[in-house]
């Protein structure tokens, strides 16, 4: 499998911001959407970013896999970053297409749990 790059971010950069694990604490998203702000992206994201299922989840894994692979495949959107990690991003790795997103590269940035999908995104995908 090859291996595909993403684009590079610049100022004005749309990157979605989403919850594929773990809820989160409002004021520290809203503290992070407006670093992002400083930093000259566009962040974006819908109300399924505030779902939460069962104490510690973001919503459904249906729900957390459909809008990761919305804003995947909009190509408004050149990155997308996770909220925070959790245990949860394992459960929608089965949900989400394959194929549809590693013939659109873009960027994931995640850290603890997301490590799931950044190994599928590179096994799977064949993404960096």
């Amino acid at each position: 499998m090859s291996r595909r790059l993403a684009a590079a971010l610049t100022a004005g950069s749309r990157v979605a911001v989403v919850s594929p694990a773990s809820p989160f604490v409002r004021d520290e998203f809203d503290a992070g959407v407006a670093e992002l702000e400083r930093l000259g992206f566009v962040p974006v994201y819908d109300e399924t970013v505030f779902a939460r299922e069962a104490g510690y989840l973001s919503g459904s894994a249906e729900v957390r896999a459909h809008a990761f692979q919305r804003h995947w495949l909009d190509p408004d959107v050149a990155a997308l970053i996770a909220v925070r990690g959790g245990f949860g991003s394992a459960h929608i790795v089965p949900l989400l297409d394959g194929a549809a997103i590693a013939a659109t590269p873009k960027l994931f940035v995640g850290y603890s749990d997301n490590t799931t999908l950044l190994s599928w995104l590179t096994c799977h995908c064949g993404l960096p």
